[in-house]
């Protein structure tokens, strides 16, 4: 089964807090019941791969601003049936900023979250089942400029909330490294 590499990376995933632990059950109740989790297609909701890209200090993190929401986040994007989510994640990250040398923190799960998406043209409201991994990557790259983003920068962490009162991000960056 494909979803099977997955669920047991999620089954083995230490939640950092409550609202995590419930988003978690939510991914592995969703991943469960829906052999097309990894497609884009599944209209009230998709499996996504995310990078929480941190400097090998790890005092900086990528951050982009999203060009169609207008908020910053982490790098990453739909899985378009891809089960692999940490080559997802590495993919997307490379994409969205440019960065080349992206190393492999962990193939553990960093952090999951669940997230409403606005419905926009064709797309209705759907849900997003996040799982991201930690990459670290060194920071005298230089970043493409994409469509889908505004900007892409390193962000101390002890500045990121000047950015985002996102509680996902927060409690990415308050997570041991």
């Amino acid at each position: 089964m494909h979803r099977q590499p997955l669920l047991t990376l999620l089954q083995r995933h230490q939640p950092f807090d409550e609202d995590e632990s419930t988003m978690l059950e939510q991914i592995i109740h969703f991943v469960r019941n829906h052999p097309d989790c990894f497609e884009r297609h599944l209209s009230i909701g998709h499996v996504t791969g995310s990078a929480w890209i941190v400097s090998p200090d790890h005092r900086q993190v990528v951050l982009l601003h999203h060009a169609k929401l207008d908020r910053w986040f982490q790098p990453g994007g739909h899985a378009d049936g891809d089960p692999d989510l940490l080559g997802v994640a590495l993919r997307e990250a490379e994409e969205e900023t440019g960065l080349q040398n992206l190393k492999v923190v962990s193939p553990a799960i960093f952090d999951v979250d669940v997230h409403t998406i606005p419905a926009r043209a064709s797309e209705p409201e759907h849900l997003h089942y996040d799982i991201r991994f930690l990459l670290e990557a060194p920071t005298d790259q230089p970043f493409d400029q994409t469509a889908e983003t505004k900007e892409v920068r390193w962000v101390n962490v002890a500045e990121i909330e000047k950015l985002t009162t996102e509680k996902s991000i927060i409690r990415m960056n308050t997570k041991k490294k």
